[in-house]
């Protein structure tokens, strides 16, 4: 069987790591079929510290290809990783494509592999977040409607599709087009159990910027809602100097479009001493830091999720979350853009309840298993 895997974001290496790991595991033990696994890197993300560099320190296979699409509007980044995705399915004649998130890379992989009539496999199926005005959002309903595996990580995933007719079809291999529904865990509970104590023995980030273990905060921004909107990105700086403090600073690692948005907007970070910016930080050290810290701010749902495995309360910058497990759980908090939501959060933060949420840390297991039972009929 061959299966033709599609990244091309930070989260997206991050995912694929422990279901390729899975993958040669299942060949090492001569599973049925043997799996030969397609690494395409449309090239989503092409700054060195954001990319390249996973696949380095997560152990995966640097890409078979590579389509260096780079930055551009959502259309033409879009369109031009569809056309070579698609070339890339017309030689390789796959399987299965494993598509993975929300991102341009996301939806470019699933539109060519059903041109091309090839299944598709979507991790993270089923997470809505109810706002079209979100390009992930627009991704990831496209993306299932698409599929033909939908690996879903909660129970509410399950609902999400049901609500929308997507449901398992009948029908054995033969079919014109069979649809399976797997409640599977999220592959992200795999990759962090995998990485945690790789982040505890190599990372050096805590000493390297004197930071004190839960004597400080964390926060990341980066959603296009936040960055494009100079409102929106006023009033969450406006609470993060307001949250940073000498007892507590607050370390912030800067995403390049946030960078990039904040020089546009004339907000000026480096006049606070106690609001630390960083450079975007690798993995490992990005585990260290929410493992640490005593408070997590971000847009990222990612970093929502992360938070949770680590148990430190979050303040999520956005309206709304696809995660919503994580707020219904007691350790994620909804305050958007308005600084004193942000700031009554962090006043507020505290434990949850401790709840198993996202499965049992053999999710991409539970997803080899799936797409072998799948090509052999089942």
């Amino acid at each position: 069987m061959k299966v033709v895997s599609i990244v091309g974001a930070r989260p997206q290496f991050i995912k694929a790591a422990p279901v390729s790991r899975a993958m040669a595991e299942h060949n090492d033990l001569r599973g049925n079929p043997l799996i030969e696994d397609i690494l395409v890197h449309t090239g989503q993300h092409y700054d060195h510290n954001m990319s390249q560099v996973f696949f380095d320190q997560l152990r995966i296979p640097h890409p078979n290809h590579h389509l260096g699409v780079g930055s551009g509007s959502h259309g033409a980044m879009t369109g031009a990783m569809l056309e070579r995705i698609e070339a890339i399915l017309i030689n390789e004649s796959p399987d299965f494509v494993l598509v993975y998130g929300d991102t341009n890379s996301t939806l470019a992989g699933a539109l060519a592999a059903a041109k091309c009539n090839v299944p598709v496999s979507h991790v993270e199926a089923g997470l809505r977040s109810f706002n079209r005005r979100m390009p992930e959002e627009i991704n990831r309903v496209m993306a299932d409607h698409l599929a033909n595996i939908l690996f879903c990580p909660t129970q509410q995933a399950v609902d999400n599709l049901q609500a929308e007719g997507i449901v398992e079809s009948v029908g054995g291999a033969g079919a014109a087009f069979r649809r399976r529904v797997a409640r599977v865990g999220d592959v992200m509970y795999d990759a962090f159990l995998f990485n945690r104590s790789l982040a505890a023995a190599q990372s050096s980030i805590l000493g390297d910027h004197a930071l004190a273990p839960k004597k400080f905060a964390l926060a990341t921004v980066h959603r296009q809602e936040n960055t494009d909107d100079p409102v929106r990105l006023r009033g969450i700086f406006q609470a993060l100097n307001a949250i940073a403090s000498p007892e507590s600073p607050l370390v912030m690692p800067l995403h390049p479009r946030t960078q990039k948005a904040l020089a546009a907007c004339g907000i000026a970070c480096g006049k606070n001493a106690d609001l630390k910016i960083l450079p975007p930080v690798s993995y490992l050290d990005m585990i260290a830091l929410e493992a640490n810290a005593g408070l997590i701010l971000t847009d990222s749902g990612g970093v929502q999720k992360e938070a949770y495995f680590v148990r430190v309360p979050c303040i999520t910058l956005r309206d709304e979350t696809e995660w919503v497990e994580t707020v219904q759980s007691g350790w994620n908090v909804l305050a958007g853009s308005d600084p004193d939501r942000i700031l009554d959060g962090a006043r507020a933060a505290g434990r949850g309840r401790d709840v198993d949420i996202y499965g049992d840390g053999d999710t991409a297991g539970a997803i080899v298993r799936e797409l072998c039972a799948y090509v052999n009929g089942g």
